[in-house]
């Protein structure tokens, strides 16, 4: 019944999110702000709108979410322009192994345009059949509007597809949407909660080919 592979790019295609998590720590520290809440984890598989909302709902209605995220952002650019974003660990070989076998789709939070430029320097671009970004949905993920939305742009209903995510708020997604759900961590553990969403939790991506 499976047809359809749908990646997150963050943290599951991409290794973007331990450049994030430095480029938020040093615009926090550049704003002089703190807090006791893993805010930058309640973040994980937002959108825009989303993040600014989470980030006001931690440091207070009167912080400048828009500033630092826009800081935060300046900053990751100047560390994608020097360096690069690398692919996760298997994460070619993986789409390499699926793409003769079923449709591949990406359903990212982040901004298209950001999406199509970070996917095309890591030379996977092509993988993808549809690119269901965060600009295109009014709420992100934990909402499953963004996997419905990946689903309708291949014709298929989401029993028809896996979702492969490394976020609670991914997971929570796809699970919402009617998807099965293969988690394959990053910076966030399984909890009790997340474990009875998935399928299938995997060490890494490499491990997708012992079932798909």
């Amino acid at each position: 019944m499976i047809k359809a592979i749908i990646f997150d790019m963050d943290g599951v295609i991409l290794d973007s999110e331990t450049i994030s998590d430095k480029t938020w720590k040093i615009a926090q520290d550049e704003m002089d702000v703190t807090t006791d809440q893993d805010y930058i984890n309640m973040c994980r598989g937002s959108n825009r709108n989303d993040t600014l909302q989470i980030l006001r709902k931690v440091f207070g209605q009167d912080f400048d979410s828009e500033a630092f995220l826009n800081r935060a952002t300046v900053l990751f650019k100047m560390y994608e322009e020097t360096d690069g974003i690398p692919l996760m660990p298997y994460a070619r070989q993986i789409l390499e192994y699926l793409k003769p076998q079923y449709r591949l789709a990406l359903a990212s939070s982040t901004n298209g345009g950001a999406v199509e430029r970070q996917l095309t320097n890591a030379g996977v671009i092509d993988f993808f059949e549809t690119r269901t970004t965060g600009e295109m949905v009014e709420h992100s993920k934990p909402d499953p509007e963004i996997y419905l939305m990946a689903c309708r742009s291949l014709g298929l209903e989401p029993e028809q597809c896996v979702a492969v995510e490394d976020s609670a708020n991914g997971i929570k997604s796809a699970a919402a949407a009617g998807l099965k759900v293969i988690m394959v961590p990053d910076k966030i553990a399984p909890t009790p909660e997340i474990e009875a969403l998935c399928w299938k939790i995997c060490t890494t991506l490499k491990n997708l080919e012992e079932f798909l």
